[in-house]
């Protein structure tokens, strides 16, 4: 098979050395890309950091037109793009037609905020010597920003990078990750497609496939002005200790938790948190991973999650009906298969599930897991759910809080007061009421607290991050 060049400067090209691309699902090489060199990411900075002088000049109409043909282009090619995901990466066909979807949206808002990047006044006439004094504030864009992004949504959360950049005005170098490399640099080409087209003689996006050590090198490269990097904690955080002047936007980790209180439709949560848990093996951010259920309804809940995870389908990702697909490769499934057997040792009890083959791990419902054990205490990132009871709804805060992520949470209750107690006093970036913590709308603020990041995704807040205001102080024209 032929290799996918990667995008350096306004032109694709090639290298010595190739990666191989596995299907975590059948073991089988499905792509190869070549791989950059060293002194290619050197002549991409020095190319972006050159352009951005031009981009940032670019009438926002024309911002916005650029955002506009990246959408269609991306729609004209959705079932490409989800047959590439799935190949890459394993998830789920339906599900990856859905994070295509997601991508549409994504760069669709980016396009229309690239025309609401507003400004203020104000009155600086505040103490006696600055009389007629006010103050003009703008946001400017700020230069390179290096994205570097995760497998589990090697389409969509691209376009989380890339659209709040190419709206206000910045230049990217994207990093996608080693097991979805082509995902990145089909968007890639869908960006310098819709750029010449639109009439830019540049390229506002390049594309490297170097491996996470490789790009460590340039993190604290002065022509990088911010990164935005979605991935582990560890190697989050990691980044973060490597950087000098840079800003930084971290999308992290999380184990994410569900209270469900005695008032709670439990039919619906069951088949909510069932889908939450396992669909995509589990393999996002804000899966569902602890769920906490009132002791009085324990008993029942427990029974109707436990049928609404047999319907669950697993296995072959290409089947339209599989729910549950591999994990990304096999050394993670026999991560959560070392998991479970430490909890058991530990006399935790398995509900459902509980079965490896290969990279699948069968949907799984785990129960009297200790809080310190792995399956609790870390991200899990696999089809694996715990079930813990609780008395009332401070226990169930309190042990939503008893972890180092704090990305998002849910609470399915009928009553008011706890679900506003719950918003109040959880310690996660958003809380979601009735609704598992997988909700995310891609236009609305996402990041979390504790070890689950710094900064905001969405859209709109992503530009709040990816911009600087600058203030122009002048006098008041009174008189002529």
């Amino acid at each position: 098979m032929d290799a996918e060049k990667y995008l350096i400067g306004n032109e694709f090209i090639s290298s010595d050395e190739t990666i191989d691309i596995i299907n975590p699902y059948s073991a089988k090489v499905v792509k190869k890309v070549y791989k950059t060199k060293k002194e290619d990411i050197n002549k991409s900075l020095n190319y972006l950091t050159s352009v951005f002088e031009k981009y940032k000049k670019v009438p926002v109409y024309q911002r916005y037109n650029l955002l506009d043909a990246i959408t269609k282009k991306i729609s004209e090619r959705k079932d490409f793009l989800a047959e590439t995901i799935t190949q890459e990466t394993g998830k789920p066909i339906k599900f990856a037609r859905l994070e295509v979807d997601r991508a549409i949206l994504t760069f669709r808002t980016g396009a229309e905020e690239s025309k609401r990047i507003q400004g203020e006044t104000m009155d600086l006439d505040l103490l006696k010597g600055s009389e007629n004094k006010i103050g003009i504030i703008r946001r400017f864009p700020i230069g390179v920003i290096f994205a570097i992004t995760p497998w589990n949504f090697p389409v969509n959360l691209v376009a989380h990078k890339l659209s709040p950049a190419l709206a206000s005005g910045n230049v990217v170098l994207l990093k996608p990750a080693s097991s979805s490399l082509v995902c990145g640099i089909e968007i890639g080409k869908i960006v310098k497609e819709s750029a010449e087209e639109t009439g830019l003689d540049f390229c506002p996006v390049n594309v490297i496939t170097s491996t996470g050590s490789e790009a460590e090198f340039w993190l604290s490269d002065s022509r990088i002005k911010m990164i935005s990097f979605t991935g582990s904690p560890v190697v989050g955080w990691g980044i973060k200790r490597k950087i000098s002047q840079q800003r930084i936007s971290l999308e992290l980790g999380g184990n994410a938790g569900v209270i469900i209180d005695k008032t709670a439709e439990l039919e619906k949560a069951a088949a909510k948190i069932s889908v939450a848990a396992f669909a995509v093996a589990g393999q996002s951010c804000i899966s569902v991973q602890r769920v906490f259920v009132h002791k009085d309804i324990s008993e029942k809940f427990s029974e109707l999650l436990k049928a609404e995870t047999k319907k669950i389908q697993y296995g072959n990702p290409f089947d339209e009906n599989t729910v549950t697909g591999p994990m990304i490769n096999s050394a993670e499934a026999e991560r959560i298969e070392r998991w479970l057997g430490e909890a058991m040792d530990s006399n935790a009890e398995i509900l459902t599930g509980g079965n490896r083959d290969g990279a699948v791990i069968e949907p799984t419902i785990i129960k009297g897991a200790s809080r310190e054990s792995n399956i609790n205490s870390k991200e899990a990132f696999a089809p694996i759910l715990t079930l813990r009871e609780i008395d009332n709804i401070k226990q169930a805060v309190e042990e939503v809080n008893n972890s180092d992520f704090g990305l998002q949470a849910g609470i399915f209750t009928n009553d008011l007061k706890n679900a506003l107690y719950a918003y109040e006093n959880i310690e996660a970036g958003g809380v979601v009421v009735n609704d598992v913590p997988t909700y995310r709308m891609d236009t609305m603020p996402y990041g979390g607290v504790k070890h689950s990041g710094t900064g905001k995704e969405g859209i709109k807040y992503a530009i709040e991050e990816m911009t600087e205001r600058k203030i122009l102080v002048m006098e008041k024209l009174n008189d002529i």
